[in-house]
């Protein structure tokens, strides 16, 4: 079973994906990941992901599939999070699993407003130390600045900053809409309110992955 769960920034889908991988033992996909890794050894994608942009489009597909072919040659339960965002990108993808028998199974959208996307990461702090991340409004640290787990100096992500936020929420709808309305038309889209508490978006995740994985277990009878 594989999954694509996309959302703009700030949409909290890194959350529900971790939710999802551990609740249903799947392998979590996560493009932002890769980027971030990329341009530590790559000044031009660097500068990229710090401004909020997005990695060329057919560059980006390259390197996930490379990444898949090295690291999850199987091609299935996965959970991509964050890819793809273009139609080409889907098509691309969508190939390339079912070279191995699996395709995309379900693809769910999480959706919250602008306003809301800013305010949720510009409260996102990180430890440069251990990488642990914190929430100022949702799950501040007991001492301001610091981790509560390692000790370490919280920073706030360059790409994290509200005048990069804007950015990058501007090319996850400009970009990304053709790919939405694609899959709505299709019927391969399920749409979610990602505004809502975390366990109540978590639940009804769930729900939808239990629903396919149901389905095709009937399938396979």
């Amino acid at each position: 079973m594989n999954i694509v769960l996309l959302g703009s920034p700030a949409s909290g889908k890194g959350t529900q994906a971790e939710i999802l991988c551990h609740k249903f033992g799947l392998y979590h996909l996560s493009t932002g990941q890769i980027a971030r890794d990329l341009a530590k050894k790559n000044e031009r994608i660097r500068e990229i992901v710090d401004s909020g942009k997005l990695i060329p489009e057919e560059e980006m597909t390259m390197y996930v599939l490379d990444f898949l072919a090295h690291q999850k040659s199987d091609l299935k339960n996965i959970l991509f999070e964050g890819f793809p965002r273009f139609i080409s990108q889907y098509e691309a993808l969508e190939e390339f699993l079912k070279s191995k028998g699996d395709g995309i199974e379900l693809v769910i959208s999480l959706e919250v407003p602008v306003e809301e996307a800013i305010k949720r990461i510009s409260s996102r702090w990180i430890c440069e130390e251990c990488g642990e991340t914190y929430n100022l409004i949702t799950n501040p640290p007991k001492k301001a600045g610091i981790c509560d787990k390692c000790g370490g100096r919280l920073v706030q992500r360059d790409d994290d900053k509200p005048e990069a936020v804007k950015t990058r929420f501007e090319y996850y709808q400009n970009n990304t809409k053709g790919l939405i309305d694609f899959l709505d038309k299709e019927g391969k889209l399920t749409r979610v309110d990602g505004a809502r508490p975390i366990d109540v978006i978590a639940s009804d995740l769930i729900t939808l992955v239990m629903k396919v994985r149901n389905n095709d277990k009937n399938k396979d009878k």
